[in-house]
């Protein structure tokens, strides 16, 4: 492991504090040492509080924030004496320690400070760093783990057996510092947890992190020996597969989830061991991952539904046997070995697959390199200790105040045409409702519109087949399935009378504005079958219903739309699939309607731009976020028994009503 330091850049924070920021982002930059969120770090300096006295503070990392990106504003900066008058109590709540804490920090609006604030408050020297590191931990989940560690760092380091993170390992490591001279110690290590390194120099507690590490790595990789690989190998996609467990995943959750599949080599390599099964199974690489990971991942053979139902099964069990009153989470894995396929991480949002995704990923590395290295392989925390984590008192109260998710939160949804106006309001309104969103349009500028809602931009010709298949494919391999298609796409071809309108014009409405919708209805109905809570909105217009003179190509596409609408909410209901239709009008805050062209159309009515825009039965103007508004709300919830309807949104017409 290299250390990162760099003189220049370190030159550039002044203070402790600042250092202290300087050296936790390099911890946090470093996946072997800390994932999403994990380890911590702490500074104890003297400043003057509100009154001009003197008192010796501890910033130490706050509840929340990420080491990779920590600013200053996310340490907490708590009174120190305070926290040692905690630590000489012999029992502490963890809800009395978090409230104690809080009342001794100087600054009511930072965040919570860390659970293990109590325990950096007693470790002497200045800057203390922790961090999860895979090599240490390696080094310590087998049987003759605390032997290893014995062996490698000798008197260097004092070994904590391992207890419940909080108060109880601050009381553990206070009785272990009491037995030593503290200052003559390069670091800690928690069996079964991490490892801590002191000092009263920033850059010296940072390197004394990497060294130890890094003879840890030394140890491990003499043990493994140069034959050591990975097995690797390679799967047969299987899309609707994937669809499917991502639906039963949901089910089990109560909520949708977004399934990301690793089909890297190696972790298919990993699904695809004979003993895979007792192998992943055995317990996390930390207990801190229990929180977001629970203690094992769903095995899911040949009958997916077969293995989640055992999974489900063998996780109310699991909370029967060790509960003493807790409220028990949703029986749903947060990963799972797809055997012979990948490794597949589920989480409420893409952000969390993908937090999920990369913790699996140094968990099979991690089992796999100690299995082969030690004797009787990797040995995690008995499911005892396991379900104290998972089910700790903090994370308890946390349940009891989460309020209920946004309404899509969780979806996958496409909507097509989303590059600008109505299509793009259409992404917006689903995005800023929870949906993950994909936008397919034509227009190069469709990556940077949907990146600017937290989108993914597809850019392909909805017209040719091929590149709306791939584009389909591509949703459901990175977000695992389909749940909301909102097919927008169209043109307004040129007007003119029947008996001027060329063949051209007839043939490019109906390809972009029928024949495009009938290619994405086909590719994305399978997925859709499988979504959760699944709608299609398809964007028609008033034409279809008071069509005007010169415009047959367009309105003709339009009509055909709406009887596409009918025929596919005829055949996709017993599916549970909805499909509607919207009827917009009068959206002049697009492309199409420059300040020229309106001004224009009014002129021709006799009216001001402002009339033309609210010339309508309620006297309203008609913006696309109106219309995306409509679009979330057919696909959510309170259109949840409505199919095959055609819903305007024009402020009311009188030739259509």
């Amino acid at each position: 492991m290299k250390s990162l330091w760099s003189d220049s850049d370190a030159r550039k924070y002044k203070g402790p504090l600042a250092k202290r920021v300087y050296t936790s982002r390099l911890l946090g930059t470093n996946p072997e040492l800390v994932l999403h969120g994990g380890g911590n770090t702490s500074v104890k300096v003297s400043e003057k509080d509100f009154f001009g006295d003197p008192t010796e503070v501890i910033y130490v990392k706050g509840s929340g924030w990420d080491l990779g990106t920590i600013e200053a504003a996310g340490f907490a900066p708590v009174r120190r004496q305070a926290l040692l008058r905690l630590a000489e109590f012999d029992e502490l709540s963890d809800a009395e320690m978090v409230r104690q804490q809080r009342v001794a920090m100087l600054h009511p609006a930072a965040p919570n400070p860390s659970i293990e604030a109590i325990l950096h408050a007693v470790i002497p020297q200045k800057y203390v760093d922790h961090t999860h590191a895979n090599a240490v931990v390696a080094l310590t989940n087998h049987k003759d783990g605390r032997k290893t560690i014995a062996d490698l760092y000798g008197d260097r380091v004092a070994i904590i057996p391992y207890v419940m993170p909080g108060f109880d390992l601050a009381k553990a490591v206070a009785a272990a510092l009491a037995k030593v001279d503290p200052f003559g110690l390069e670091g800690l290590i928690l069996l079964n947890h991490g490892i801590f390194t002191m000092h009263d120099d920033a850059r010296e507690s940072y390197e004394l992190m990497i060294k130890l590490v890094t003879e840890a790595e030394i140890v491990l990789s003499g043990r493994l020996g140069k034959s050591f690989s990975f097995p690797k190998a390679k799967a047969r996609e299987d899309l609707p597969g994937l669809a499917l467990i991502r639906r039963q995943v949901s089910s089990l959750r109560g909520a949708p989830v977004i399934a990301s599949l690793d089909q890297s080599e190696e972790a298919v390599g990993f699904a695809s061991r004979e003993d895979i099964a007792k192998l992943a199974t055995r317990g996390p690489l930390t207990p801190d991952h229990t929180i977001r990971t629970k203690r094992v991942p769903a095995i899911i053979g040949a009958d997916s539904g077969k293995s989640l139902a055992k999974f489900a099964d063998d996780y109310e069990a699991y909370f029967e046997k060790y509960q003493q009153g807790e409220t028990m989470l949703p029986p749903d894995p947060r990963w799972a070995v797809w055997q012979g396929q990948g490794v597949i991480s589920f989480g409420a949002s893409e952000a969390e697959a993908e937090a999920l995704r990369d913790i699996a990923t140094h968990t099979r590395r991690t089992i796999q390199q100690t299995e082969a290295a030690f004797d009787g392989g990797w040995k995690a925390l008995p499911a005892s200790k396991l379900f104290a984590i998972e089910y700790w008192e903090l994370e308890q109260a946390k349940l009891k105040k989460s309020g209920s998710a946004p309404t899509h939160q969780g979806k996958v949804a496409i909507v097509t045409g989303s590059a600008a106006g109505i299509g793009f309001a259409c992404a917006a309104a689903l995005a800023d409702a929870g949906a993950k969103v994909i936008g397919i349009d034509l227009s190069p500028d469709i990556a940077e519109r949907m990146a600017d809602i937290g989108g993914i931009g597809i850019l392909a010709d909805l017209t040719d087949d091929a590149k709306v298949l791939a584009a389909v494919e591509s949703v459901v391999r990175r977000f695992g399935g389909i749940d909301i298609l909102v097919s927008n796409a169209g043109i307004f071809t040129a007007g003119a009378y029947l008996e001027d309108l060329e063949e051209s014009n007839w043939d490019k409405s109906l390809a972009v504005n029928l024949t495009s919708h009938q290619k994405l209805l086909k590719h994305t109905i399978p997925y859709l079958k499988q979504g959760i809570d699944p709608a299609i909105v398809l964007v028609g217009s008033r034409n279809v219903n008071a069509p005007g003179a010169g415009a047959a190509s367009y309105s003709c596409a339009k009509a055909g739309l709406t009887q596409l609408c009918r025929v596919a909410a005829l055949e996709l209901a017993p599916f549970g699939v909805r499909c509607n239709i919207i009827h917009p009008d009068a959206v002049f805050d697009t492309k199409l309607w420059t300040p020229e062209n309106l001004r224009r159309s009014a002129e021709r009515y006799g009216m001001t731009v402002e009339e033309y825009k609210t010339r309508n039965l309620l006297k309203a103007e008609i913006t696309s976020r109106d219309v995306g508004e409509m679009v979330s709300a057919m696909a959510g919830p309170v259109f949840g028994k409505t199919t095959g309807a055609q819903v305007p949104v024009d402020g009311g017409n009188d030739r259509v009503i």
